[in-house]
C-alpha cells in the first residue's frame, strides 16, 4: 500500500502565531495563578481534615490500606507457601551471608528475622523479600574488619607467650561496629524519606548499579577465599586492599588445608549441579528445591558423625546460641567513625530495593511509592540496628522465590519470618557443626548470576559507548578503590558524563521537507532543503551556563558568519570615517576661510586680478572632475548610495591629484592605511562638497558597502524546544545574540520555547523594547513564515495534496 494512503493527508490553514498572539488565543495563566503564593501553601500544609488525616496516616502506615481488604481464601495459602519457601532459603543466606559481614553466623538469623517483620508494616512493595543481600554483607564486612582487626584481640599465653586472638571479644565488638553502621545508615535512610528525597535513586544508573554489584561480587570472592582453601590471609584496608589480599592467598596456596578444599570443591560441585536441575525442571516443579538447606543439613550430619572438626581440623560454625538478644543501644561513639560507610549502605540498599520494587509492582500493576519505600527500609535497618542486625535490603533470588511460587502480600515475608523465629529458638543449637567452607561454597555459586553481568560490556558497547564508560570505570574504581570510595567515585563520573553530553551537543541546521511543515538536520537528510535567506538553529540539548559560549560558536560556525570579527572590522570603519568626517569639516573651514580672503582681496584688486582668481580656481575643478571620468566612474555609478573617494597621492602644485575608489577595493590595503590621522589629505564623497551629505552617507554604512563580507542570510530562528529550563548566563547569551547580529541587519527569532522558559525569560529582564515577545514563536513554520513575509518574499513552499508530483518551491 502506498505510504500517501496508509498514513493519509491534512490541511490546516492558520494564523502566523508569535508568542504574544498565542497567549492571546489561549488566555495562558499568570504564574501567580499556576504557583500559590507561600502563604497559601503553608495554610493547605497546614490546614487539617478527615480525608487528609486519613490519608497521611494510610500513606505512612501502608498495611492500614491491604490489610483489612486481606482475602484468607484468596491469598492464605499462596502466601503460606511463599513464605515458607523463602524462609528455608534465609537460613542458609543468613548464616553465609554473617560470614561476609564477618560476624557470627546467628547475627545472619536475625537480620532475616526483625527487619522483615518492621518491613511489613512501613513497606509498599507486596513481592520483595527484606534481608540479608551479599553486596551490603560485603560493605558492613570491610567495615567491622577495619574496625576490629585480630590485631587489636592479640591475647598471651603466660607458658609459651604464643598469640592467640581472642575471638569472643572480637565478634563482640564487629557486632557492635555492625549494628551502629546499621542504625545510622537507616537513619539516613529515614530522613531523606522524610524530606521526599527518593529520586536521590535515580543517580544511580542500570550500568553504574549493575558494573558495581558485579565489582561487590569480585571482593565476595577474594573474601570467601580463606575459607575455600583454609589459609590465613593478612588482612589488609584501604585501596588497592582486594589486589594485595588476592596476592596474599595466591602465596599462601602451597599451604592449603586439603581436608577444607575436598569440602568445599564437592559442595560447589553438588550445588551447581542441583540448580542446573532445578532451573532445567522449573517448568515441571511447582516449587524450586531447596537446594541450599539440603547441602546445609547434610553438611551438618556429615561433620557431625565424621567429626570434621576434632579429626580433620575443617573450621565449624560453633556456638550459634538458641533465644533472642534482647535488643541494645548502639555504641554512639562508633558512629563518627563509620558516617561514611553508613551514607554508602543507605544509598546502595535504597538503589538495589527501589530498583526490584518497581520491577515487580510493574509487572503486577500496582504503585511503589519511592518517599515511602525509603523510610521503610530505614525503619528496618534502624529498629533492627537495636537487635544486633546488620544492613539489609531486598535479594533478587529470595524476591523471585516469592512471586513465583504465588505470594501475593507482604504476609509471605511474616510467614518466612516465622520459620526463621523457630529455627533460631530450637534448630539453631543443631548447626554449630556446619563447616564453614559449605557457607563459603553456597556464597560463591549464588554469585554466579552475578558474574554473568560481564556480558554487559559486548551489549554496551553495541549500544552505547558512554554507558560502557561508566562501567567500566564503575568496575575499576570499586574493585581498586574498595566499595565506598568506589561508589563515590562512580557517581561522580556518571554525573560528569552528563554534563559532558550538555556541553557537547548536537548542532544542526533545520531545512523543510518538501510538501510539509516539518523540519530536520539537513546533514542527515537528503531531501531536506535550506530555507533561502533563513537559518533555523537547533542545539540537542538545553542552553544553560556550561554550554552558552559553545552554543554561540556553533551558531557562528553553522551561518558562516563569524559575528565578532565582523562588528570589529565595522567598528573601525566606522571609526575611521568619522575621522575623515571630522578632517572634512576642518578643511571645509579653511575653504571657506580661504574662499572668503579671496573675495576680500577681489574686492581690492582690479578686474585682471580678479579674473585670474576664477579661473586658477576653475582649472583645479576641472582637473579633479577629468581624472574622475577618466576611471570610468561617476554618480551612476554609486552603490548602496555609499561609494567613497580617496586621493592616493597628495596635491600637486600644478593641481594634478590621483583619486582611488574605495568601494571594490580591499579595505585593509595600503590606500586606506594611507589615510592616517596625520594625513592632511582630502576625502569627501563623490558629487557632493558640503558637510550634510557625507553625514548622511556614513549614517548609511554597512559591512555589504564596505566591501569586507557579502552573506545571503537575512534571519536566523533559534529553535529552543529541547531546552526546559534556561538561566541567567543562556539569557545573556540570548540577548547579546540580537544586539550583534542587528548590527549586521540580521533579525534573531525564537521558536519551540515552553511555558516556563518564557517564564524564565521574563522573569530574566530579557525582553526590552527591542525584543519583545513577537520575536517569539509556537513553531519553527510560523517563524519561517513571518521571516519570508517580513523579508518580502514572493514565494513560499506550496503543497496540494491532489497532486502526487507537488514539490516545495521558493
Amino acid at each position: 500500500m502506498d505510504s500517501r494512503q496508509r498514513f493519509g493527508k491534512y490541511r490546516v490553514e492558520r494564523e502566523i502565531l508569535d508568542e504574544q498572539r498565542l497567549e492571546d488565543v489561549t488566555q495562558r495563566k499568570t504564574y501567580a495563578d499556576i504557583h500559590p503564593s507561600l502563604t497559601e501553601r503553608l495554610k493547605n500544609s497546614l490546614r487539617c481534615s478527615v480525608p487528609k488525616l486519613k490519608r497521611s496516616v494510610v500513606s505512612s502506615f501502608p498495611v492500614l490500606y491491604w490489610l483489612p481488604k486481606y482475602s484468607i481464601w484468596d491469598y492464605g495459602m499462596p502466601d503460606l507457601v511463599s513464605g515458607i519457601s523463602v524462609g528455608i532459603m534465609h537460613l542458609p543466606q543468613g548464616m553465609a551471608y554473617a560470614l561476609l559481614a564477618s560476624v557470627p553466623p546467628v547475627f545472619g538469623l536475625y537480620t532475616s528475622l526483625f527487619p522483615a517483620l518492621v518491613y511489613f508494616f512501613f513497606g509498599t512493595s507486596r513481592h520483595i523479600s527484606i534481608g540479608t543481600f551479599t553486596i551490603l554483607s560485603i560493605m558492613v564486612g570491610s567495615v567491622t574488619e577495619r574496625l576490629a582487626p585480630d590485631e587489636d584481640f592479640l591475647k598471651r599465653n603466660g607458658t609459651n607467650f604464643t598469640a592467640e586472638v581472642d575471638i569472643s571479644a572480637r565478634d563482640s565488638y564487629r557486632v557492635q561496629v555492625a549494628a551502629a553502621a546499621t542504625v545510622l545508615g537507616g537513619v539516613i535512610q529515614v530522613l531523606l524519606g522524610v524530606v521526599k528525597f527518593g529520586f536521590v535513586g535515580t543517580y544511580l544508573s542500570d550500568p553504574l548499579v549493575r558494573a558495581y554489584t558485579t565489582a561487590a561480587a569480585a571482593h565476595a570472592v577474594v573474601a570467601q577465599l580463606k575459607h575455600i582453601f583454609g589459609v590465613s590471609p593478612t588482612r589488609v584496608f584501604g585501596p588497592m586492599s582486594v589486589v594485595y589480599t588476592l596476592v596474599d592467598v595466591c602465596s599462601l596456596l602451597p599451604q592449603t588445608h586439603l581436608p577444607t578444599l575436598v569440602v568445599s570443591s564437592v559442595t560447589i560441585v553438588l550445588l551447581i549441579a542441583a540448580k542446573e536441575l532445578n532451573s532445567f525442571f522449573s517448568a515441571k516443579l511447582p516449587v524450586p528445591i531447596p537446594v541450599e538447606l539440603i547441602t546445609i543439613v547434610a553438611g551438618t550430619l556429615t561433620s557431625s558423625y565424621a567429626h570434621l572438626n576434632t579429626n580433620y581440623t575443617v573450621s565449624v560454625v560453633g556456638e550459634i546460641p538458641s533465644g533472642l538478644s534482647s535488643p541494645s543501644v548502639p555504641d554512639v561513639s562508633i558512629f563518627r567513625k563509620v558516617i561514611g560507610d553508613a551514607f554508602a549502605l543507605a544509598i546502595v540498599g535504597y538503589a538495589v530495593s527501589i530498583s526490584l520494587g518497581k520491577t515487580f509492582a510493574s509487572k503486577h500493576g500496582y504503585k511503589v511509592d519511592s518517599n515511602q519505600e525509603l523510610v521503610a527500609l530505614g525503619l528496618s535497618n534502624a529498629v533492627g540496628g537495636f537487635f544486633q542486625c546488620f544492613s539489609v535490603c531486598p535479594s533478587m533470588s529470595r524476591s523471585l522465590i516469592q512471586e513465583t511460587t504465588g505470594g501475593k502480600t507482604q504476609m509471605a515475608g511474616v510467614a518466612s519470618a516465622l520459620i526463621v523465629l523457630v529455627t533460631i529458638l530450637k534448630l539453631g543449637p543443631l548447626f554449630q557443626e556446619l563447616p564453614k567452607a559449605i557457607l563459603a561454597s553456597i556464597v560463591l555459586v549464588n554469585l554466579k548470576g552475578m558474574f554473568k553481568q560481564y556480558s554487559d560490556i559486548v551489549t554496551l558497547w553495541k549500544s552505547s559507548k558512554i554507558d560502557l564508560v561508566v562501567w567500566l570505570v564503575t568496575w575499576v574504581s570499586s574493585l581498586l578503590l574498595n566499595l565506598d570510595m568506589g561508589l563515590a567515585a562512580s557517581i561522580i563520573f556518571a554525573v560528569f558524563t552528563v554534563i559532558f553530553r550538555t556541553q557537547m551537543p548536537t548542532y544542526s541546521v533545520l531545512g523543510n521537507v518538501p510538501g510539509t511543515e516539518l523540519y530536520v538536520d539537513i546533514e542527515t537528510h537528503r531531501e531536506a532543503k535550506e530555507i533561502p535567506g533563513v537559518t533555523i538553529f537547533r542545539s540537542s540539548a538545553t542552553m544553560y551556563f556550561a554550554n552558552a559560549e559553545l552554543y554561540l560558536d556553533a551558531l557562528k560556525e553553522k551561518s558562516g558568519l563569524d559575528i565578532s570579527k565582523m562588528i570589529i572590522y565595522k567598528k573601525r570603519q566606522e571609526a575611521k570615517m568619522r575621522r575623515r568626517e571630522k578632517r572634512a569639516e576642518r578643511r571645509a573651514k579653511r575653504q571657506a576661510r580661504r574662499e572668503k580672503r579671496a573675495q576680500k582681496a577681489a574686492k581690492q584688486l582690479s578686474g585682471p586680478s580678479e579674473c585670474l582668481v576664477e579661473e586658477e580656481i576653475g582649472s583645479w575643478k576641472d582637473t579633479n572632475i577629468d581624472e574622475t571620468d577618466k576611471e570610468g566612474h561617476g554618480l551612476a555609478e554609486r552603490e548602496n548610495g555609499t561609494v567613497f573617494v580617496i586621493p592616493t597621492t597628495p596635491r600637486t602644485p600644478d593641481g594634478e591629484s590621483r583619486w582611488e575608489y574605495l568601494k571594490g577595493g580591499d579595505p585593509d590595503c595600503t590606500s586606506i592605511d594611507w589615510m592616517s590621522e596625520e594625513q592632511d589629505g582630502d576625502t569627501t564623497t563623490l558629487g557632493s562638497s558640503n558637510e550634510d551629505t557625507v553625514s548622511r552617507d556614513l549614517e548609511r554604512v554597512s559591512l555589504g558597502s564596505l566591501g569586507k563580507w557579502t552573506w545571503d542570510i537575512h534571519s536566523i530562528i533559534l529553535d529552543l524546544s529541547p531546552s526546559n529550563f534556561i538561566d541567567t548566563v543562556a539569557i545573556k547569551t540570548l540577548k547579546n545574540i540580537f544586539q550583534d547580529f542587528s548590527e549586521i541587519d540580521v533579525d534573531i527569532y525564537v521558536t519551540g520555547c515552553q511555558a516556563t522558559v518564557v517564564e524564565q525569560l521574563d522573569h530574566g529582564d530579557f525582553f526590552s523594547e527591542t525584543i519583545t515577545k513577537h520575536h517569539l514563536f509556537a513553531s519553527v513554520h510560523d517563524a519561517v513564515l513571518f521571516c519570508l513575509n517580513n523579508r518580502g518574499a514572493t514565494s513560499f513552499p506550496r503543497y496540494d495534496p491532489t497532486d502526487p508530483h507537488s514539490s516545495t518551491q521558493f
